[in-house]
């Protein structure tokens, strides 16, 4: 543990990633937690798929040479108490993620979860919805493919960089097909949109100043002039308002994304959405 103690004085520390499927999970959890501390270097080391002894002892070895936290999630019994003996034997701290809430679920359920390794990544039906979600949202970006739009779930509107994109991309991922389209001084949005009658279409606001911020950084990353109509203040609050005017004529709920991260986004969005399909 001395190494370990060492890491976390400098904090930097290794954080190793044992599992038997893709790892996915860990990573997710393991970089959620991470970010909570402030001055931390977590350093990641993935094991996924692993499901012999000899498998594990490997992993053993790597996780010895770079000595920190060991996160797992390991279905087989034996190869769980392998891993738990050797990590207990380098004397480092194991922690199964999805124990407690495979526990709380089980017990709530009345049923044992089946122990069978990487089910979650199994190529089912919902693997491929999110495919089918990703390939529909890459195409129907930034009003590409108005024709279509009518197979979306959610349709995003809002002016130039309110997030459309990123966060048509993040409902993607979880199966969500999720088109988007910008709003355009002096241009109509498609007739397709204005009579759009099936998915859930959301309007993306913000405010003035924070996106004059965001626009100029834009040009700026781009080498161009930021001096522009684009970034100009009032041209910016009279885009914003007009904006704002549509959603109104068709009673699309608006969302201001100014302090909300893309997840955050994202999660309002979503529960809009379940809303809708609970009413239904």
């Amino acid at each position: 543990m001395a190494e370990a103690v060492v890491y976390a004085a400098m904090n930097k520390f290794h954080v190793h990633l044992v599992s038997d499927a893709t790892g996915d999970t860990l990573n997710a959890v393991a970089k959620a937690a991470a970010a909570l501390f402030e001055n931390v270097e977590p350093a990641f080391h993935i094991w996924p798929m692993l499901r012999s002894a000899a498998q594990i002892e490997r992993a053993l070895q790597g996780i010895s040479v770079h000595p920190g936290l060991v996160l797992f999630t390991l279905v087989d019994p034996e190869l769980r108490q392998a891993l738990e003996r050797g990590v207990r034997d380098l004397d480092m701290p194991a922690v199964p993620v999805l124990d407690p809430v495979l526990t709380a679920m089980s017990t709530y359920l009345g049923l044992r979860p089946k122990a069978e390794p990487g089910r979650q990544h199994h190529l089912d039906s919902e693997y491929f919805a999110r495919i089918e979600a990703i390939n529909y949202t890459l195409q129907h970006d930034d009003g590409q493919s108005p024709q279509t739009l009518y197979k979306a779930d959610i349709v995003l509107v809002g002016v130039s960089r309110t997030s459309k994109t990123p966060t048509s991309i993040y409902l993607a991922n979880r199966g969500i097909k999720a088109a988007n389209v910008p709003i355009v001084p002096g241009v109509a949005v498609p007739s397709e949109l204005e009579g759009i009658t099936g998915p859930l279409v959301v309007g993306l606001t913000t405010s003035v100043d924070r996106l004059v911020q965001v626009r100029r950084n834009r040009l700026l990353s781009l080498s161009q002039d930021a001096e522009t109509e684009y970034v100009d203040q009032e041209r910016v609050k009279e885009e914003l308002a007009e904006a704002r005017k549509l959603y109104a004529r068709h009673d699309w709920p608006v969302i201001d994304v100014t302090r909300r991260s893309i997840e955050e986004t994202a999660a309002a969005i979503l529960q809009m959405y379940q809303r809708r399909l609970d009413k239904d």
